[in-house]
């Protein structure tokens, strides 16, 4: 392993999410290492396609060349898979660990079609079409994770899928106003007009309260994801279980208080501070430990009915989802 890759990815996520680099740290060296490579390469892909630098600054949504960026993305992802040298340090990351754990190249291209989803403006009418963008940015991360930790069982990839869901429905909370300055605006278009929000008045602070509600709604919306998660806990290696049950714990605070601070949720960034992860960091060890004494039983514990299913996934496929096109 070059150490620089490790060492330009270990930089990548110190500045871009405190939150999982926080969790990142439970993991096993091994585990630990992959994730963290899988992250930088999540994270060049984030800011080429918005043309910002480790998720800050972005420029307004649709950008010129953001099409021939997303393209570019796309080849020297086939690349990585087909075994080329890659000169980008975010590439070979996601090569290495891509090839290492044989994440499927599906799951590669269907997190790029979420970017796309970004440079095309797509257009997010009921909940539903909301969470198949959660999928394609963060539940499909879910999956990849999972892979790193060795997980091949689909029931526990769909726990994985779950997580990441509610992650970003979290993220949308949070960062409503954010995205608004950018054009972007992830909120089921039917939930604005029964606020009576028009989408393009976002940033205004005379609709802050009605936004709090929505956002509130958000929040609640992933509650039953991160619930869903916590099934597939005790199919994980103990330490992988600590590192999530902790990230789920930090993650799922952070939708708390975006939810406590109503109307003043986007007078600053919502976050959670040092003595807050620290604590949440012991109650996700006491989480993981507890869950092996219950060892995951997906017929006894199964999915809860009524959640959105990934694509691919057993039984029904989710409305609206279709699996992306890697060729």
């Amino acid at each position: 392993m070059n150490g620089a890759l490790l060492d330009h990815a270990t930089r990548t996520i110190e500045a871009g999410s405190k939150s999982f680099a926080a969790a990142a740290r439970l993991f096993d060296p091994a585990t630990r290492r992959s994730a963290l490579m899988l992250y930088a390469w999540c994270r060049h892909c984030d800011d080429v396609v918005d043309g910002q630098e480790l998720g800050f600054n972005a420029a307004p949504c649709r950008q010129a060349g953001a099409a021939d960026k997303l393209e570019s993305l796309r080849e020297q992802t086939r690349r990585a898979y087909a075994g080329d040298n890659m000169a980008s340090p975010a590439f070979a990351a996601f090569q290495d660990v891509a090839l290492r754990h044989a994440i499927p190249q599906c799951f590669a291209f269907d997190h790029l079609a979420g970017f796309a989803m970004d440079v095309e403006g797509a257009h997010y009418e009921t909940i539903e079409d909301t969470l198949r963008y959660c999928y394609h940015v963060a539940g499909v991360v879910g999956l990849m994770m999972a892979s790193i930790m060795g997980v091949d069982d689909a029931r526990v990839l769909d726990r994985a899928c779950d997580l990441g869901l509610a992650f970003q429905l979290t993220n949308i909370a949070r960062d409503i106003v954010e995205d608004a300055h950018i054009g972007r605006c992830y909120l089921p278009a039917r939930w604005l007009a029964d606020a009576d929000i028009p989408p393009d008045e976002l940033t205004l602070p005379r609709h802050r309260a009605a936004l709090a509600v929505l956002a509130a709604r958000l929040v609640d919306h992933a509650e039953p994801y991160y619930e869903s998660a916590l099934g597939g806990i005790a199919g994980l290696p103990p330490r992988s279980a600590w590192a999530i049950a902790t990230a789920r714990k930090v993650y799922r605070q952070i939708g708390i208080v975006v939810k406590q601070r109503g109307a003043r949720a986007w007078d600053e960034r919502t976050g959670t501070s040092k003595a807050t992860k620290l604590r949440l960091l012991a109650e996700g060890g006491v989480q993981a430990l507890g869950s092996r004494l219950d060892r995951f039983n997906p017929a006894a514990r199964p999915r809860p009915a009524g959640l959105w299913r990934r694509p691919g996934a057993a039984g029904e496929a989710a409305p609206g989802a279709a699996h992306a096109t890697p060729f």
